[in-house]
């Protein structure tokens, strides 16, 4: 049997003399499929195409070893364990679980009831926290540094004797900037509080060592992978101390902590995804950085330009701007063949000003300006020098 998908590579050539429109700098809501990832996820939609769960035939046995493999190259990708990967249907689940999942318990057993997180986190970790307070617990909301960056000090004076879980973004998913993980890690063993880390932005773009950092919990997403939308995981570290609450119930899948049929084809796609974001990473980033630093050089000495984030602490697919200029139509209205975000994808129809610049201290006007260009691997540096010369005319008129 032929599967019956075809994929079309992406032309991303610096050879052709003006880029095709529209361009796409919006890789921080969602990355293309890599064509080598549907290729591979094509297999398993018509070809092999058993439950992982049938351990009675040779269909679902060659289903589950494919998620065996699968969770091995996530697994590889951040330097954990295979058996510490539990799959879910993207970060947002990923949080959920493992904030949730993690607070019961410990409640439980009378550990306490304090959380502490960023306001800049994502809403799915936000949002997560607004439930649990509900629920009773109670949770303290870090604002950053002016620079995006959470400060060390103000961190372990928020924690308290009763302080159970904290949890902070490896990679802030408006300004990209790069939290100090390792550091935070290291205060909340030294505690015995549980660290969750949200990485949907950091896998593929920072080097992560789950053998070396000291995080309880880490969610990531392969959508922002160049994989599949609606398949993720939760990187649970192997504690006999550390245990999760289902918040999925039914057939007690994945060691218990999420049931359901597991999807295949998605999560073969997010473990080729992984695998190629593990080869390409050094390579990527070099070429990408190159694009970021264009792309700040062209448009650094425009009147009004505002940088958001810190410059040098941050990933280089991420760029944040706010443009301090006249006018009633946002800049980023105006660029119609340009596909940037005023914000974060997840927040893009809300007409209030950015949460995550409002907590940096950037005033309304600034904060509503904003605009999230971010690159990925098939941005190319004639789009780039398109998007420098739309803007600086946009500016200039």
């Amino acid at each position: 049997m032929t599967a019956a998908c075809t994929t079309v590579v992406p032309d991303n050539s610096d050879a052709a003399a003006s880029p095709q429109l529209p361009i796409y700098l919006d890789y921080s809501a969602t990355t293309p499929v890599d064509p080598a990832v549907a290729v591979k996820m094509c297999e398993y939609l018509t070809e092999k195409f058993g439950n992982p769960a049938s351990s009675s035939h040779a269909f679902g046995w060659e289903a589950k070893a494919a998620v065996e493999q699968a969770r091995r190259q996530v697994a590889a990708l951040v330097g954990a364990q295979a058996s510490e990967i539990v799959w879910t249907s993207g970060a947002t689940e990923s949080n959920n679980l493992a904030l949730k999942g993690a607070a019961h318990v410990l409640r439980e057993r009378g550990r306490g009831r304090h959380l502490v997180t960023m306001s800049t986190e994502h809403k799915a970790v936000l949002d997560t926290m607004r439930t649990l307070e509900r629920e009773g617990f109670e949770v303290t909301y870090l604002a950053p540094q002016p620079n995006g960056l959470v400060d060390l000090e103000t961190f372990k004076a928020a924690l308290r004797s009763d302080t159970i879980i904290a949890s902070v973004m490896m990679v802030n998913n408006e300004i990209g900037v790069i939290q100090p993980v390792a550091e935070l890690g290291e205060i909340c063993a030294g505690r015995d509080i549980v660290f969750h880390v949200d990485a949907a932005q950091a896998a593929g773009k920072v080097a992560i060592d789950l053998r070396s950092l000291k995080v309880n919990l880490m969610s990531f997403s392969a959508h922002k992978v160049y994989g599949p939308k609606g398949i993720g995981a939760l990187f649970v570290r192997h504690d006999p101390a550390l245990k999760l609450e289902a918040q999925i119930d039914g057939g007690g899948h994945e060691n218990g902590m999420r049931s359901g049929t597991l999807a295949t084809h998605q999560i073969v796609g997010m473990g080729e995804a992984f695998s190629l974001a593990a080869k390409l990473l050094d390579s990527e980033n070099a070429r990408i950085r190159s694009l970021q630093e264009r792309l700040w050089d062209g448009l650094r000495d425009c009147p009004g330009v505002v940088l958001n984030g810190d410059r040098l602490q941050r990933v280089p697919h991420n760029l944040n701007l706010s443009f301090e200029i006249p006018g009633s139509t946002p800049i980023a209205a105006q660029l119609l063949d340009i596909a940037v975000s005023a914000g974060s994808a997840c927040n893009s129809a809300n007409a209030a000003p950015s949460y995550v610049l409002s907590s940096l201290g950037r005033p309304d006007a600034l904060a509503r300006s904003a605009i999230r260009f971010s690159l990925g691997r098939y941005t190319s540096a004639q789009e780039i020098d398109y998007t420098v010369a739309t803007l600086r005319q946009l500016l200039n008129s």
